[in-house]
């Protein structure tokens, strides 16, 4: 294993440490209990929103602290869930008189270690709601599931339901937001090589250099399928198709996510955005908006994911809003 870090024992601890020192005026980062937050505080009455998961995913969570988007997130250790107190520190932490939401992605623990800490900072008078993003079409179940992985579309629930809390919505209206964001998501992905986890010291499955697992997780979980490796169109369509037949109906166009695993360099990622763009294209599916890059990552994976998210006008004017934080970034 070769990896720009001190010690497994302390990756997390020391990419906290050094995401302080970058963005020292946007971040305050407690680094005892692993908690990111906004600098600067949002205003008294607004609904402020704390997400989490396992460390090895960056730019999500910590990376989308900042204004438009989280209040604050949890960091957990590589691909583990954070625990309740952690959650429970940051609810209180950012809680400005409004309530705050919980998104959460659908892992075992990490639905488990939310829901406890809900319930904890709910015995003190803090008003939580809670919203589950489920949108990996790969499987039903998994190593780490009941029901379907929650992947790329937590990243759009999060933009989505932050610019609403900036806007002044109720916590409930920023909660049935959050929710029919999450709905309206589907995704899936390719791995082209395994992750290595720094605690394990090697690859953390084997995957010969002529084949890929599609629909794999964003923990190295199997997938649908292990098959030859074969060129960018082809596996675009792998991704289109089963995401296309299972996505929601509704009316609206879908905001894109063509997202790297970690490893993949963009000049692939954007190869794979134009043969995605034409099988959508050739779906009747329309695109609003795009997103390329790494943006949901396992580590040093090599691969993509695809999220489509089903978006009215009123979802697309939010997805457009200005957002500032490490991770995203536009608007005034």
């Amino acid at each position: 294993m070769k990896k720009l870090i001190n010690s497994a024992d302390t990756v997390v601890t020391d990419a906290l440490v050094g995401m302080a020192a970058a963005h020292p005026g946007a971040l305050r980062v407690d680094v005892d209990q692993r908690v990111v937050y906004r600098a600067i505080p949002k205003d008294a009455g607004r609904v402020a929103i704390v997400s989490g998961g396992g460390s090895g995913h960056e730019p999500l969570h910590s990376g989308f602290v900042g204004s438009g988007m989280l209040d604050a997130a949890c960091a957990g250790e590589v691909f583990t869930s954070p625990v309740p107190d952690q959650i429970v520190s940051a609810t209180v932490a950012v809680d400005r008189g409004a309530g705050v939401l919980h998104v959460v992605k659908n892992y075992t623990g990490d639905v488990m270690n939310f829901e406890m800490a809900a319930e904890l900072a709910a015995s003190s008078g803090i008003r939580i709601a809670t919203v589950v993003v489920a949108d990996d079409v790969a499987v039903e179940d998994s190593l780490y599931t009941a029901g379907r992985r929650g992947v790329g579309a937590t990243l759009v629930v999060e933009k989505v339901a932050g610019a609403a809390a900036e806007e002044g919505r109720s916590l409930e209206q920023v909660a049935a937001l959050a929710e029919r964001v999450a709905q309206g998501g589907r995704s899936m992905g390719v791995a082209l090589t395994s992750c290595t986890v720094p605690a394990n010291g090697k690859p953390s499955f084997d995957l010969p250099d002529d084949e890929m697992e599609i629909g794999i997780g964003i923990h190295g979980e199997p997938g649908r399928s292990r098959e030859k490796a074969t060129g960018a169109r082809e596996v675009a369509r792998r991704l289109v198709e089963p995401i296309a037949a299972d996505l929601p109906s509704a009316d609206g166009d879908v905001i894109v996510l063509l997202n790297g695993m970690g490893a993949t360099p963009l000049l692939e990622l954007y190869i794979m955005y134009g043969q995605v763009v034409g099988l959508l294209r050739e779906a009747g599916i329309a695109v609003a908006r795009s997103l390329v890059g790494n943006y949901v990552t396992s580590l040093d994976m090599a691969g993509c994911s695809l999220t489509l998210v089903r978006a009215d006008e009123e979802i697309l004017r939010l997805w457009d809003a200005p957002v500032a934080s490490p991770g995203l970034r536009w608007g005034e």
